[in-house]
């Protein structure tokens, strides 16, 4: 083993032939997995093994350091390359080699297609390609937040997804910041599935990592001796980031394999594997392997946990009945304030914005912790993912933007970072109507109908200042994904009806709940967000109409309380009411908690139908329908009915 061994030097003349021999056995292990699974990327996992043989056995990791925050990273882009992982992984200790290799895209195998961050060694899934700098980007921020200086993140990539845009981003994200303990590793076999880069999409790599700063070195990416040089020369780069262009051949070993593109994404046949594994003076031992996938017993790895931080949330603040502010203020306050009751160093924090400080108020905690605080400009998609990646490293973590850049175009993103168990916390300003003037481009009217196929992401949407308050304080130091929405207007603070805040003295959230705000036994006006104090005056025209009925604030509306469903469903009418497209948000899940209960009810749905205009908030809730008046006539139509 060579674990560590960058920090040594160069290699010696018998490592050198170790590792190469190595890459060797790779190889055949590439070609048994994706052969016996009859699928499969073997050309590209070929072409890229000296890059996995010269990290992974010279890097500072290991089985024993596998959980420990000063352990290299290393960042595998093109997840599709998982055979080469899962053989150098398996042959460093991370788990049994032959187990990986029988039960390799097995149902219920860890070892799937594209590899997973459940898996030993592996520290982010991937395979939507273009994401894995960004998350090294993230790794390594993590070492500077956490106060680890000594360690290093490798990304390894390939140079077909050298052309989407959020590589760029990651570019000059790592640049701006100073993230000289990044180390890229292009497999540059120029190749993809649909035949060469060039004819596919040309890109001129070495140049635009230049123009963006980086430093750039090339060579034979097939040359162990000289790839291991290469990669000691970019750690010892103090100055800047450094990428390495590795030249190499897709399927490298097997002549007939060797620059073909159809073996980028094709298994061989028996016949090829006999004459390849030949080729390579290694044993066409397939059979063995196939008796152990046929009584194999398939167990997945558990999922690794993120960071628990302990914080001291301080004191919550409450806003009076007389006060009347927006949200967002609410939740720039509330993240300012937990970075000052927190010593900076025992308690790190990384907060992203995206060129929107002071709309969606982030700029007090930039004030409160500068070297905290990273403006990545108008590049969404690299800081979801960087975001994420920092989240797991008991960082505690904030991305906030406008709910159509933080949720709509990112939704992949934060889909990686779903699966990824990321511990982000994300809190978008600006959605829905409420956007107001900006118009349809940006009101974000469909975030819940996004975010309802995240599994893990938790979603928030408080009503006025107070529980917006209560509810960062409370999700700070929780672990796992949350998003917390709010719109852009001020909202009045909600109030008991005896004239002291609902949300103030000693009201804590508790995630799920669902809080009656106002009685009543003939119908139920469900809500959340920018609707709620609406809900609250429709409750107080109808009760001079004679006409009693609750208002309950839904603030988590993707898990609803089902006592409180049914304590409405009770009076035989149900009300939704949202800012939001009335057919994916609150409505919906109300329609669904309802079928599930088998429970029959008379139910309006009032949500947004259509793209909004371009005006004043209250102008286009009119023009949607969702008026506080167009509210009492329909409760006030139905219960006459």
């Amino acid at each position: 083993m060579l674990t560590g061994r960058f920090v040594k030097g160069k290699l010696t003349k018998e490592e050198t032939t170790f590792l190469t021999e190595e890459a060797r056995q790779v190889r055949g292990d590439i070609l048994r997995m994706t052969t016996l699974a009859g699928c499969g990327h073997p050309g590209g996992s070929m072409s890229s093994t000296e890059m996995y043989v010269a990290v992974w056995y010279n890097a500072n990791v290991s089985p024993d350091n596998a959980e420990d925050l000063g352990r290299d990273r290393i960042v595998v882009s093109h997840g599709h390359t998982s055979p080469g992982v899962y053989s150098v992984l398996g042959r460093r200790g991370f788990f049994d080699l032959k187990g990986a290799v029988s039960t390799f895209r097995l149902m219920g195998s860890p070892f799937e297609g594209h590899i997973e961050r459940s898996v030993p060694g592996v520290e982010w899934s991937t395979g939507n390609l273009g994401q894995g700098l960004s998350a090294g980007c993230g790794f390594a921020l993590s070492s500077r937040l956490n106060g680890i200086p000594a360690n290093h993140t490798f990304v390894l990539m390939s140079d077909g997804e050298q052309t989407k845009g959020q590589v760029a981003e990651a570019r000059r994200f790592a640049k701006k910041f100073g993230l000289t303990n990044i180390t890229v590793i292009i497999d540059t076999n120029e190749i993809q599935i649909s035949g060469s880069t060039d004819e596919v999409m040309p890109d001129r790599i070495r140049e635009n990592y230049a123009a963006d700063g980086w430093r750039v070195l090339e060579v034979d990416g097939h040359d162990i001796a000289r790839l291991y040089d290469a990669i000691l020369e970019a750690q010892r780069d103090e100055t800047t980031p450094v990428a390495i262009l590795a030249h190499t051949v897709i399927g490298k070993g097997v002549s007939f394999m060797e620059g073909t593109p159809k073996y980028h994404g094709q298994a061989l046949k028996m016949d090829e594997f006999k004459k390849a594994m030949a080729e390579l003076d290694l044993p066409s031992d397939l059979r063995e392997y196939q008796a152990l996938r046929e009584h194999a017993a398939v167990n997945e790895y558990p999922f690794p946990k993120p960071e628990a931080v302990s914080l001291n949330t301080g004191t919550p603040r409450e806003y009076g009945m007389d006060v009347k502010t927006d949200n967002r203020s609410a939740y720039g306050t509330a993240l300012r304030e937990l970075a000052e009751a927190n010593d900076e160093k025992a308690v790190p924090f990384a907060v992203f914005d995206c060129d929107l400080a002071t709309s969606v108020k982030t700029n007090g905690f930039a004030e409160a912790r500068p070297a905290q605080f990273f403006e990545s400009g108008v590049q969404e998609h690299t800081t979801a993912t960087t975001a994420g990646a920092v989240s797991v490293d008991g960082v505690i973590t904030f991305f906030s933007d406008f709910g159509v850049f933080g949720v709509d175009e990112t939704y992949n993103q934060h889909r990686l970072n779903d699966i990824n168990h990321a511990n982000l916390k994300l809190v978008c300003t600006h959605n829905g109507l409420d956007v107001g003037e900006d118009g349809k481009t940006h009101q974000c009217i469909d975030y819940l109908g996004l975010l309802r196929n995240l599994f893990t992401y938790k979603v928030i949407v408080p009503a006025d200042p107070n529980q917006t308050d209560r509810v960062i304080r409370a999700i700070a130091g929780q672990t796992g994904n949350y998003f917390v929405g709010m719109g852009r207007s001020k909202t009045p603070v909600i109030g008991t009806g005896n004239g002291s805040p609902f949300y103030g003295g000693d009201y804590a959230f508790k995630y799920g709940r669902i809080d009656k705000l106002r009685d009543g036994d003939q119908g139920a006006i469900y809500c959340y967000g920018p609707t709620v104090f609406r809900a609250v005056e429709v409750w107080k025209q109808l009760q001079e109409k004679g006409i009693a009925v609750k208002v309950f604030n839904v603030s988590c509306p993707l898990d609803l309380e089902m006592a409180k469903v049914m304590e409405g469903a009770k009076t035989g009418l149900i009300v939704s009411y949202e800012d939001h497209n009335r057919d994916s948000g609150l409505g919906a899940s109300l329609a669904m908690a309802l079928l599930d209960a088998a429970e029959s009810v008379k139910f309006i749905r009032l949500g947004v139908s259509m793209y909004g205009k371009s005006g004043k908030s209250d102008a286009l809730m009119a023009d949607m329908g969702l008026a506080v008046s167009d509210v009492v006539r329909a409760v006030e139509e139905s219960v006459g009915n």
